[in-house]
């Protein structure tokens, strides 16, 4: 079985307010990529990860006249994929849902968002105390995860969780001391969703269930200065003694040299991309005997990827993320 996480780049500029895909020469969402062009990579790498089930990050939106899963059923018909039907959870106000888009023949999902009194249902609130002041601070998603039950075909029960936490970047802030405030603030509201998430695996984890988190988490050990405020990062808080990653743990290690990355962005000051490991593909223990294969589908960084023209050339059009697949032994 193949499991996949894809940050779609603002996927929703694909589709009108009915939903309808529109492949034109108007600009995406992609910088200097017109929606033709990003909608037929999009389907191209699709196609090519040919994934039993994806989730999809900054999925199409769901809104007065909009639908996630409609968009996203028509865009897999459109493409040919047999990943075909779509399971989204709590809607948001970005325009960047969270969406699993899987093949019926080999796995069935469902919504099934859980509470605990630990961990409070994903559209709710959490509350903690991240600036040791001894006031417990509220927080909610802005993207909820999508937290899903999932039975493969052969009757293998997952518990899967879709996320994408909050970014750290301080966006709207201009002069220094601005930018530090912002920075710090967005890294304590991202830090108290990893910690809400890492409690939810928490109780899955207890009840004996296998699970497997998917998504952008906007993080990686350290990623930028601010991270000595907290100690830890959100992927480290995530993973806890729980979970797995090869990408995640690698950074973990002293004095790693070869940095993996699942992002590339343009920085306009120096002219210069530069690279991030922000999507990870995080799995349970009760999974790691069923051969677990993690790839990032880098077009720079994997060979058979860089060789693909095609391949490559879509990558790089379709997103300013980059797939990653996990194969496991599942039935």
């Amino acid at each position: 079985m193949r499991l996949a996480t894809y940050n779609i780049e603002w996927f929703a500029y694909l589709f009108d307010k009915n939903d309808r895909l529109m492949l034109d020469g108007k600009p995406s969402g992609v910088y200097g990529v017109d929606r033709y062009t990003q909608g037929r990579a999009i389907a191209h790498v699709l196609r090519r990860l040919d994934a039993d089930a994806v989730m999809v990050i900054e999925a199409p939106n769901t809104g007065r006249t909009q639908r996630t899963t409609r968009a996203l059923e028509a865009f897999a018909a459109e493409a040919g994929l047999r990943a075909c039907e779509a399971v989204t959870g709590f809607p948001n106000d970005t325009h960047q849902e969270i969406a699993l888009l899987y093949d019926p023949e080999v796995l069935d999902a469902v919504h099934d968002a859980r509470a605990s009194a630990a961990a409070p249902q994903f559209n709710g609130v959490f509350e903690i105390d991240l600036d040791v002041d001894d006031q417990r601070d509220t927080v909610a998603f802005s993207k909820p995860p999508l937290e899903l039950a999932v039975t493969t075909r052969g009757g293998t029960r997952l518990r899967m969780i879709g996320a994408h936490l909050k970014s750290k970047a301080p966006h709207g802030a201009s002069a220094p001391e601005e930018i530090t405030a912002l920075s710090i603030a967005n890294q304590r509201k991202q830090l108290a969703q990893a910690n809400w998430l890492h409690l939810r695996v928490a109780d899955h984890v207890a009840a004996g269930e296998h699970v497997v988190v998917l998504g952008d988490l906007n993080d990686g050990p350290g990623a930028d200065g601010y991270e000595e405020h907290f100690g830890q990062s959100s992927i480290e808080i995530v993973l806890g003694d729980l979970l797995n990653d090869p990408h995640a743990q690698s950074l973990l290690q002293p004095r790693a040299t070869s940095l993996p990355s699942t992002s590339r962005f343009y920085n306009s000051d120096t002219k210069r991309y530069f690279p991030a490991l922000l999507d990870y593909v995080m799995i349970s223990h009760s999974l790691m005997r069923f051969d677990p294969q993690w790839r990032i589908w880098h077009p720079f960084e994997d060979a058979e990827c860089y060789a693909d023209e095609e391949l490559r050339d879509a990558l790089l059009n379709a997103s300013d993320h980059f797939p990653v697949t996990l194969d496991i032994a599942l039935e």
